[in-house]
């Protein structure tokens, strides 16, 4: 049997349905934080699946969807200086900045690179010494380690051509932004599964309790997703308001500590402007002052004049819990995967993608 197989079980996913059904009282709303529960929500059908009574709000769990766009126009910037190779991960390539994206700019004839692992920049760096290597890190704590581990080894090969724009942000933070606005409506949350490797689950357990509000960590597969279910709803009966850890074959209590050893040598809390949720008091990271030799921001000019959002693109209310995809005019018309319009739709873990994908309402 493949490992997966009894994850995706539909005899337990049915029983779990039977069990949510049989004990649900009212109404809840969940918010998974990370954009792969939401790709797993839309693709397995989940809301068709559970009762109408637990309604799923996405998330600010999308490091690309988050980024604001002064950032994506600090990276165009980087990646079109002369003798400078831009690096980064993920979708970031694909966002609009205020005229264009770095996928246009790289059309144009601009070195940038799209990376599998931090890592390849030590061949990059050492095959290119007459270049600026500029490594535009992002991501949640899932990634940050790797910025860490990249750096540190940069500094053993005594590399100096390599400099690292940093773009971490951090889970907790923008969960209290979320909740202590004023119109939240949020009654529980689907915890991060692989940011939580790293963490740990107990670092959700002030917010927890703070906010009266119980947190699932929860795997990304659907039975994962609906005994994390069926542990909110128990808890909502109950009232009670817990820490449930169901990701138990990979997320322990305190999480990697080398790792998080490792990011607090190198990393500080900084504040952080999050798309659609304003700066966020210590809500990312940035180089340690001991280190700013490496720090882009401090070598490069990264003064940018950036336009405003489209006004037509609704991400910020997405990823604010606010709205769902389909509520946004250009969805799936002048806005799709082809002509991105906003974060949500580039990202492939983004809240518009994931509709697009695997929901009808794009028919």
């Amino acid at each position: 049997m493949n490992l997966i197989d009894e994850f995706r079980d539909k005899q337990s996913i049915l029983a779990l349905k039977k069990l949510i059904e049989k004990e649900i009282k009212n109404s809840i709303n969940i918010m998974e934080i990370c954009g792969g529960h939401t790709h797993s929500i839309m693709k397995y059908a989940l809301p068709s699946i559970l009762p109408k009574e637990i309604n799923f709000i996405h998330g600010p769990g999308c490091p690309v969807c988050v980024m604001p766009r002064n950032r994506i126009d600090i990276a165009i910037k980087l990646a079109s200086m002369k003798d400078n190779i831009f690096c980064t991960l993920g979708d970031l390539l694909r966002v609009p900045g205020s005229d264009f994206s770095l996928i246009d700019l790289r059309a144009k004839g601009a070195d940038i690179r799209a990376l599998y692992s931090p890592l390849e920049i030590l061949e990059i760096a050492k095959e290119n010494p007459n270049k600026n290597i500029i490594f535009f890190a992002i991501g949640f704590e899932t990634t940050t380690p790797m910025s860490a581990l990249l750096l540190e080894k940069v500094i053993e090969l005594n590399l100096k051509n390599v400099f690292f724009h940093i773009n971490h942000i951090t889970v907790p933070a923008p969960i209290e932004a979320i909740m202590d606005d004023e119109n939240v409506q949020i009654n529980a949350f689907l915890g991060p599964s692989h940011v939580s490797v790293i963490t740990g689950f107990e670092i959700y357990k002030p917010i927890a309790a703070k906010h009266k509000t119980p947190i699932a960590v929860s795997g990304f597969e659907p039975v994962d997703i609906m005994e994390s279910i069926l542990n909110i709803v128990r808890q909502i009966n109950e009232g009670t308001f817990e820490v449930y850890n169901q990701y138990k074959r990979a997320v322990s209590k305190k999480g990697n500590i080398k790792a998080q050893n490792l990011v607090a040598k190198y990393f500080e809390p900084c504040d952080f402007e999050f798309r659609g949720l304003g700066v966020i008091k210590n809500g990312g990271l940035k180089l340690r002052e001991e280190f700013g030799d490496f720090d882009a921001s401090k070598q490069f000019d990264c003064m940018v004049l950036s336009k405003n959002e489209n006004k037509a693109c609704i991400c910020g209310k997405i990823l604010r819990g606010l709205a769902k995809p389909y509520d946004c005019k250009v969805f799936a018309k002048a806005c799709t995967p082809r002509n991105p319009i906003g974060s949500c739709m580039v990202s492939s873990e983004g809240a518009c993608a994931a509709y697009y994908r695997y929901s009808k309402v794009n028919v």
